[in-house]
């Protein structure tokens, strides 16, 4: 009899250090506010926007299909749409450049920004510097004062876009109130694991 308590007590000792220990970790990811863990930016991106640091990410899916991880990298939680910030996508399967522009497009008509030929000037310019993506490709969007959005593929520069009405139209997608994926958004922004 003795020994049964004994192991018993040795049982319930295990299972609080295991529950202190899940919640240290729990505790850990709430505090990075990342629940995909983000790999280091590219150099060229990096030197761009120093002092930036992931805030959250994930995986967005599409009708079943995992089509990319994402992060938003911000010096703070919460987005600040004339700040410098950026958000990092890593394609798990291959999109045509076009097709991403007016992707973008119509996201961006669906949380209300942009007037209809504003709308046709920014698909123009984002089909001119989208590419082609494969699986395995990254391309970083970084937004600078005063509303400049640098691309870059791989971390190669590709293009840029200088209007801060499209700045915050295009990371609007992702991080508006209005986004049409409001599970993405709250992971980018670590709101939700």
């Amino acid at each position: 009899m003795f020994v049964s308590t004994r192991w018993s007590r040795a049982d319930r000792s295990l299972r609080a250090a295991a529950a202190v220990a899940v919640a240290a970790v729990s505790a850990t990811a709430a505090a990075n506010h990342v629940a995909v863990p983000a790999p280091p930016l590219p150099a060229s991106v990096a030197a761009l926007a120093p002092g930036l640091r992931p805030q959250g990410g994930g995986e967005m899916r599409f009708l079943g299909l995992s089509i990319y991880d994402g992060w938003f990298w911000a010096d703070g939680h919460a987005w600040r749409p004339e700040g410098t910030y950026l958000i990092d996508l890593h394609y798990h399967r291959s999109l045509d450049g076009a097709r991403i522009a007016e992707r973008s497009v119509a996201e961006i008509e669906s949380i209300g920004r942009g007037t209809p030929e504003e709308r046709m000037r920014w698909a123009e310019a984002m089909r001119r510097i989208f590419p082609n993506v494969g699986k395995g490709d990254r391309i970083t969007g970084v937004c600078l004062p005063p509303g400049i959005v640098r691309y870059f593929l791989n971390g190669s520069f590709i293009g840029e876009i200088a209007d801060p009405q499209f700045a915050r139209a295009f990371f609007g997608i992702w991080l508006d109130p209005k986004s049409s994926r409001a599970d993405f958004r709250k992971k980018l922004l670590g709101e939700a694991s």
